[in-house]
């Protein structure tokens, strides 16, 4: 974007808002010319504008309505978050005792829902028990030393 408005005149700061999950575009950012009677141009010839499948809306924002805090940031580059591996940490965290009982009497809670729906259709099925309903034994032992 920036190297497209360079045509112009020079870009002072130029901020793209993101998605902070995606790190896709929300179509939509600011720019700051050194100049205003740039700025002036810029959006009266570049309003409804088509680049990249997109129209372009430019409007003129006065100095004074200009948000204290709209700049910040400016000077990162956007480096998305790792979702996949984050989501993985917190799944394969070692579990405690209270954790894994609240997530057998989910499963437990939803079997009961499950066979109830399955009796309410006339359906003649036998659901299978749940196994591992104890807690297995650590996989680290930690011995705490004196």
């Amino acid at each position: 974007m920036e190297g497209f408005f360079k045509q112009f005149g020079e870009v002072k700061r130029l901020r793209i808002s993101r998605n902070k999950k995606t790190g896709k575009s929300k179509h939509f950012g600011f720019i700051e010319f050194e100049s205003p009677e740039v700025a002036k141009i810029v959006a009266d010839c570049m309003h409804n504008y088509l680049l990249e499948n997109h129209m372009l809306q430019v409007k003129l924002i006065p100095p004074e309505n200009v948000r204290s805090n709209l700049w910040n940031g400016v000077d990162r580059w956007y480096k998305p978050q790792n979702w996949a591996g984050i989501e993985r940490k917190r799944h394969n965290k070692e579990k405690t005792l209270e954790e894994h009982k609240k997530l057998v009497e989910n499963i437990l809670k939803r079997n009961e829902k499950r066979r109830k729906k399955i009796e309410k259709a006339n359906i003649d099925y036998v659901c299978p028990d749940i196994y591992g309903l104890v807690p297995p034994a650590p996989k680290k032992i930690k011995f705490d030393e004196d």
